[in-house]
């Protein structure tokens, strides 16, 4: 089904900066769950975590006229052959992903951030957290660096943003984008450091992109009194990270909306205002028209 947006009047848009509709958890009924989330007005970036789901969100984006666009990349966890075990905060319905040890295949992802429909290169970054007893770490953290600047040089090639997974890492992902600057800068996306390390990459350019994570307790007020709302983007992460009205629940797009309205409690700002000011910083980000 495609919905056009120049017919419709959309009060309060929001933009769900992060998903992953493209992802298995999804699979019989993405079609559904994306006109759930277009019918209440919250648009949609699918983002690749590997080859694989990186080419679905493209081939999604491309079912629909407009409202769902894609970002592709390697998350640095699918670098390492293995399999990783989440916890409950992270997923309810399924406890592990199987990483591939996937390679950077250059014309392959140079084809994909080609199209029209891709609006960011990602998601890319650095993850120590998820190392274990046994890991060669030195090795996979060459190897995440290594394949990082690949893509912000992809990146920079397509001038277009990055979405930057960062997990345990920021000093480093700190150090690496200050040293290689990306043309159309991009979002930290699941942002979990203090104000202070938020600043940093601020200065360099990043919006920071906040999601359930942030309606779990009021830990984030002090991040959102210190960090003005314009360097601010919101995202579900879907299927993961639930908010907490949903808790428990296979997150989706339309539930963005509760990461909005817990930023207007603790920022003391109309829902509405906070709509209005993510879903503009997203759209500058990703340069997208709806």
């Amino acid at each position: 089904m495609k919905i056009d947006y120049c017919k419709l009047k959309i009060a309060f848009m929001l933009i769900d900066s992060h998903a992953h509709v493209n992802f298995n958890a999804f699979k019989d009924d993405y079609e559904a769950v994306i006109n759930k989330a277009l019918d209440n007005d919250v648009l949609i970036v699918n983002v690749g975590s590997q080859y694989s789901t990186s080419k679905r969100a493209v081939k999604i984006a491309n079912e629909f006229e407009t409202g769902v666009w894609a970002i592709v990349g390697i998350h640095p966890i699918h670098l390492n052959k293995k399999t990783i075990y989440l916890d409950t905060e992270e997923l309810a319905s399924a406890q592990e992903i199987k990483a591939n040890g996937e390679d950077y295949d250059a014309e392959k992802y140079l084809e994909l951030a080609q199209d029209k429909k891709t609006v960011a290169i990602g998601e890319v970054g650095l993850d120590y957290h998820h190392f274990e007893e046994g890991d060669d770490t030195e090795t996979l953290i060459k190897k995440q660096k290594e394949v990082l600047l690949k893509f912000i040089c992809l990146a920079n090639e397509v001038d277009k943003p990055l979405m930057v997974h960062c997990w345990d890492a920021y000093p480093d992902l700190l150090e690496i984008l200050k040293n290689y600057p990306v043309n159309k800068k991009g979002i930290i996306h699941s942002f979990i450091g203090g104000y202070k390390t938020a600043r940093k990459f601020i200065e360099l350019g990043y919006k920071i992109g906040l999601n359930g994570i942030i309606t779990y307790t009021d830990d984030y007020a002090r991040l959102l009194k210190e960090i003005p709302l314009e360097h601010i983007v919101i995202e579900t992460d879907c299927p993961y990270l639930g908010p907490a009205p949903v808790k428990g629940e296979r997150n989706e797009p339309a539930h963005v909306k509760y990461v909005a309205e817990k930023i207007a409690q603790m920022t003391g700002l109309e829902f509405e205002e906070v709509a209005r000011v993510t879903t503009e910083n997203a759209k500058r980000v990703f340069n997208i028209v709806p």
